[in-house]
């Protein structure tokens, strides 16, 4: 049962990457490269309706360790039945898309602004020029230390 569980727990992982992982991406832009495919994936196998690979795995572990395995796939067992909402129900699925499909708008879509105002500047707006080093004194100038007027008086000396 604990690998079951582990399954789940990956399961859940996978899913909330796939609803977030945009949001992410805002804060760590690398990690499209792995919620891009994640996001397709799991969309794919809810539009055709097919058997996810994790919740097969988690009820053949499951079933192995003697439990009951569960019907209605991993969302209905473990977040819309709990809260009532029977899967099947059109209300139900309109709003599991909402949830999946809402946060990553915001997120792709902040991603396309910033994009776009990297790439172009905006009517108005001159671009930013790139700031450029100076360059530093030569090391005879840095070891010599600061420079000291000739006419500077010695001590009692006016």
């Amino acid at each position: 049962m604990l690998l079951a569980s582990a399954v789940a727990l990956l399961h859940a992982s996978a899913v909330l990457f796939m609803l977030t992982g945009s949001l992410i991406a805002l804060r760590w832009p690398r990690v499209l490269w792995l919620h891009v495919p994640v996001a397709v994936a799991i969309l794919g196998i809810y539009l055709t309706g097919s058997d996810c690979p994790l919740t097969s795995l988690e009820l053949n572990l499951r079933e192995q360790a003697g439990e009951p395995a569960y019907t209605g796939g991993f969302i209905g067992h473990y977040v819309t039945e709990p809260l009532g909402f029977p899967i099947h129900a059109t209300s139900t699925q309109v709003g599991i898309y909402v949830v999946a499909i809402l946060p990553n708008v915001v997120g792709y879509g902040l991603l396309a602004m910033r994009a776009s105002r990297r790439s172009a500047p905006g009517p108005g707006r001159p671009r930013r020029a790139r700031r450029r080093r100076t360059p530093s004194p030569p090391a005879a100038a840095r070891r010599a230390g600061p420079r000291t007027s000739s006419r500077t008086s010695a001590p009692g000396r006016r």
